[in-house]
């Protein structure tokens, strides 16, 4: 009765047949950042009931500023876990799956693929990005990719384009240079990107000093995939982000996998 409540103005919206569809649906993000987050967060107030998060990081006090789960309180915690426990206060009769884990080419195949409906990047690395779209293209999941979302202010500039058609993006570029290199892909897919491209204005430092709250990276003996992680010191550079921006690049990943359940693509 809670759940049918929580949903009753999206179904005014979309009516009881969509409304089932989506409680049917299984959606995986990877990467649970400034953007997936926010994402996460959007798909489950839609009522998206099946929902995997994957990310290896603990929450770091320079996430507070953009990320959903990152609060004073919450630094030091595992980010999946943070976030599946509020997710789980949205809708208590969700099925939240959280997994402290990297996307890897080693890791590739655990997470099984072929059994979700939506995949959802909003990771960093360039090579976990390039497989992962590599290996997402090849299931009969419907795939949506974000761009980076560092480095802009204007809301007004965000855009969607098939991955081949993203402009002005220096990871979208940079992600077409590697994968040409290893043949094309098997479908196309969306991307949530914007051209504009700011310069950072403040000093450039990671968190990674004698006072940074973070557990520093520590590989779990004989599992790369298990491993709890402080990225900042290990970032060749880091680009300034606002709340604003990850936040409508994440919910617009969200309304893709809605528009395209609903049919209204």
């Amino acid at each position: 009765m809670i759940e049918k409540g929580l949903f009753k103005r999206t179904e005014l919206l979309l009516g009881a047949e969509s409304m089932r569809r989506i409680a049917a649906m299984r959606v995986i993000i990877f990467g649970v950042g400034g953007v997936g987050s926010w994402c996460a967060e959007s798909l489950v107030r839609s009522g998206i009931r099946h929902l995997t998060v994957v990310d290896s990081d603990r929450v770091c006090i320079t996430n507070v500023n953009r990320q959903l789960m990152a609060t004073a309180k919450s630094v030091g915690k595992v980010k999946v876990d943070v976030l599946k426990n509020r997710l789980m206060e949205i809708n208590p009769a969700a099925e939240i799956i959280a997994l402290q884990q990297i996307y890897s080419k080693q890791t590739s195949e655990s997470f099984g693929l072929n059994g979700y409906d939506y995949i959802i990047d909003a990771i960093d690395s360039l090579e976990h990005k390039a497989h992962l779209i590599r290996a997402a293209t090849q299931t009969g999941a419907v795939f949506f990719s974000s761009m980076g979302a560092a480095l802009k202010m204007d809301a007004t500039k965000i855009r969607v384009a098939e991955f081949w058609q993203v402009k002005g993006c220096p990871l979208g570029a940079a992600l077409r240079q590697k994968i040409r290199k290893s043949g094309n892909l098997a479908k196309k897919f969306l991307c949530v990107y914007s051209e504009e491209l700011l310069e950072n204005k403040g000093q450039n430092s990671s968190c990674g000093t004698a006072s940074c709250l973070c557990p520093k990276a520590v590989n779990a003996p004989g599992d790369p995939s298990l491993i709890n992680h402080e990225w900042c010191s290990s970032k060749a550079r880091i680009n300034g982000t606002v709340a604003h921006t990850v936040a409508i690049f994440g919910f617009t990943l969200a309304g893709l996998v809605m528009q395209d359940i609903c049919g209204n693509k």
